[in-house]
């Protein structure tokens, strides 16, 4: 769980740097924030502990990466109970195609990214994962044209 922090001018220019590069080694990025070695590295251990920075990860390339075609699923369910919530919610995550889910707010419960080769692919998603969910009760695909921008 993340503490609420103070973030001076200092720490968000070592934010911007790391969203920019997460490999950045700390004497590079001390030599970007205007630091010396030693405090740079204090900074990003207290934004690391105190959870600002949650983790480093690789980014793909999604047409390298055969994830090309981008679709946003809207998903309704049928909430029977608390067991249906939790039951869709780790199924669903479990997927790999699903990058992202979001529970929102209004008539729909949930807006999911499936990232995935193709149309095909992404019907062979629909067809032999989702449609064997438990709760289900209506899906609405969006896919996508191009991504204009992203902070992936």
């Amino acid at each position: 769980m993340s503490n609420v922090v103070s973030l001076d001018a200092t720490d968000r220019a070592i934010l911007r740097e790391l969203v920019e590069d997460g490999r950045l080694s700390n004497v590079e990025l001390a030599a970007r924030v205007g630091l010396t070695p030693a405090p740079c590295l204090r900074r990003v251990r207290r934004l690391e502990e105190s959870g600002v920075i949650a983790g480093y990860r690789a980014r793909l390339d999604p047409v390298a990466a055969g994830r090309e075609f981008c679709v946003y699923l809207l998903v309704q369910i049928t909430m029977t109970s608390g067991e249906v919530v939790e039951e869709f919610e780790s199924r669903v995550a479990s997927f790999p195609e699903v990058t992202e889910m979001r529970r929102v707010y209004g008539e729909i419960d949930y807006v999911i990214r499936v990232d995935v080769a193709d149309s095909n692919a992404y019907e062979r998603f629909q067809a032999d994962k989702m449609y064997s969910v438990p709760g289900v009760h209506r899906m609405v695909s969006h896919p996508t044209m191009k991504t204009v921008t992203s902070n992936d």
